[in-house]
C-alpha cells in the first residue's frame, strides 16, 4: 500500500486527498472519463436528500468499481452475530474477566465474539457489542459491515486499519470509527491485540452538543484525524467478507478492493486519541452526571435521548467539597456497558480488570463496591484526589442491552460479581426522641 500514516484534521469536514497528483477531477464529480483511467464511484452514508449539515458521502476514484467481485455465499461464524434474543434479558449486574488470547492463529474478523446488543440492521437502531482477541493479521481477506458503523476501542496491542480511503494506525487509548460499508483489513503490528467493538445500527456518531459548557471542552473537532489516500494495485485470489442483515457473506475477488487512488467527501474513517479529551467536572460540590464525559453520540428520534453515547472516564482531578467523590449509587433508565482499557476504575477496588467488561441494565442498581464506599466516605477532602493512569469507557443506550447466550455461558463471566456490594453496612442512626 502506498503512503500510509499521514492524516487530515477535523470532524465531519469535506476532505480531499489524492495519492497521485491529478487523480482528482476538477470542477465535477463524474466526468465522462475520470483522470488516469480511474472509475468514479460515490459512497453514500446517508440518504441523498438528508439535510446538508447531516449529509455524508464521498466520491472515490478507484482502479476498479466496488461491484467487481464474484457472488456472495453465506459464511458461518458462530461467534459474531446480532442474535440478541437467544436468552432472556436479565436485571442482574454482570461482569466479565478479560478474554484470553487464542491458542490458534486467529485474525481480527475470526476473533470477533458478540457479547450483547439490541435492535439491529433491519430496525436501523440499536447497537451490537463485540470483543476481539487476535494474534494474526488478516491475510488475503477484506471486510465491510453493511449493517452499521464500527467503533473500535483497542485495549491491548496496536491495530493498522488499511481502508479504502487510507490507513489508520491506532493504539490503546485511541479509538477508530469505520463507516458503514467501507472495506478494510486489520493488521497487528505487535503480533496480537485485544479490545472492544461497538457496532452502531442507528444514526451516525457525531460530537455531542456542548450546551452551557460553551464552545470549548470535551472532544475537540480538530483532534479527530482522517486518513489520506493510499491505494493497493494488487491482483490475486482474495476474499471479501460482508456483514449484511446480521449474517456474514463471503465472495472471491481477484484484486485488492483497497484501490482508491483519490477521494473527496465527508464520509470517511477516522481516529481520535482519548488522552486529548478535555474533561469537565465540578469545582464546588457533588459529582456531575456522567454525560459530561461523552466523546461521541448517536442520536435517536427522541431529542436528548441517544441511540448510543460513547463516554470515557479518563485521568482527572476530583476537588469537590462536602462530596462523595466517586460515582454515586445509581439506577438509570438507560443501560450501560463498561470496559476498562488501562489502570483501575475509581468506583471499584478490585475485580474490574483491563480488558474486562460490565453490564448494568435499565434500573439495575449499581455503583461503588463496599471497599470504595468506605474509603471515599472517610477521605480527606481538603486536598484533591488526582486520578491518574486509568482509562475506562461506557457504551450507554436507551434500549435494554441483551447479553448473548455465549456471553452468559462464558467462563469469563464472574458468578460472584454481586458480592462486591454485599459488604455494604447499615449506618442508619435515627434521632433519639
Amino acid at each position: 500500500m502506498s503512503d500510509s500514516t499521514h492524516y487530515q484534521s477535523g470532524f465531519g469536514n469535506e476532505f480531499a486527498s489524492e495519492a497521485i497528483a491529478g487523480a482528482l477531477p476538477v470542477g465535477q464529480n463524474s466526468p465522462q472519463q475520470a483522470p488516469l483511467g480511474l472509475y468514479a464511484e460515490q459512497l453514500s452514508g446517508t440518504a441523498f436528500t438528508a439535510p446538508r449539515h447531516l449529509n455524508r458521502r464521498s466520491w472515490l476514484y478507484r482502479i476498479r468499481p466496488a461491484a467487481v467481485h464474484q457472488p456472495f455465499a453465506a459464511l458461518a461464524h458462530a461467534g459474531f452475530h446480532n442474535r440478541f434474543d437467544e436468552a432472556p434479558a436479565t436485571p442482574n449486574q454482570l461482569r466479565w474477566n478479560p478474554r484470553p488470547m487464542p491458542a490458534a492463529a486467529t485474525d481480527f474478523l475470526d476473533s470477533l465474539v458478540t457479547v450483547a446488543g439490541n435492535g439491529g440492521a433491519a430496525e436501523q437502531g440499536g447497537i451490537g457489542i463485540h470483543l476481539y482477541a487476535a494474534n494474526r493479521s488478516m491475510r488475503g481477506r477484506f471486510f465491510y459491515d453493511a449493517d452499521g458503523e464500527l467503533l473500535i476501542v483497542p485495549q491491548q496491542g496496536r491495530l493498522r486499519l488499511a481502508t479504502e480511503l487510507g490507513v489508520l494506525e491506532v493504539e490503546p487509548q485511541e479509538i477508530a470509527v469505520i463507516p458503514r460499508g467501507v472495506r478494510f483489513r486489520v493488521e497487528l503490528p505487535d503480533g496480537e491485540a485485544r479490545g472492544y467493538v461497538c457496532e452502531n445500527f442507528g444514526a451516525q456518531l457525531r460530537l455531542p452538543e456542548l450546551g452551557p459548557i460553551g464552545s470549548n471542552g470535551l472532544a475537540n473537532a480538530r483532534d479527530f484525524l482522517a486518513p489520506v489516500a493510499a491505494y493497493e494495485d494488487v491482483e490475486g485470489d482474495f476474499e471479501l467478507v460482508a456483514k449484511f442483515q446480521g449474517t456474514l457473506w463471503t465472495a472471491r475477488i481477484g484484486h485488492s478492493p483497497l484501490d482508491v487512488v483519490a477521494w473527496h467527501g465527508n464520509y470517511v474513517p477516522y481516529k481520535y486519541d482519548l488522552r486529548r479529551f478535555n474533561t469537565i467536572g465540578s469545582i464546588s460540590y457533588d459529582h456531575p452526571d456522567p454525560c459530561i464525559f461523552t466523546v461521541l453520540t448517536s442520536a435517536s428520534d427522541t431529542p436528548g435521548t441517544a441511540n448510543m453515547d460513547f463516554a470515557i472516564f479518563p485521568p482527572r482531578w476530583l476537588v469537590a467539597q462536602h462530596t462523595f467523590r466517586p460515582p454515586w449509587f445509581h439506577r438509570n433508565v438507560a443501560s450501560e456497558f463498561m470496559g476498562l482499557i488501562t489502570g483501575v476504575y475509581d468506583a471499584k477496588a478490585e475485580g474490574f480488570l483491563p480488558g474486562g467488561a460490565s453490564l448494568h441494565n435499565c434500573m439495575s442498581g449499581h455503583g461503588p463496591d463496599a471497599a470504595t464506599f468506605e474509603k471515599a466516605s472517610h477521605a480527606d477532602l481538603s486536598r484533591p484526589d488526582v486520578i491518574d493512569g486509568t482509562m475506562a469507557f461506557m457504551f450507554e443506550t436507551r434500549k435494554v442491552i441483551r447479553p448473548t447466550a455465549q456471553a452468559l455461558a462464558s467462563p469469563q463471566l464472574q458468578q460472584d460479581y454481586y458480592e462486591c456490594w454485599q459488604g455494604i453496612r447499615k449506618h442508619f442512626t435515627p434521632p433519639q426522641i
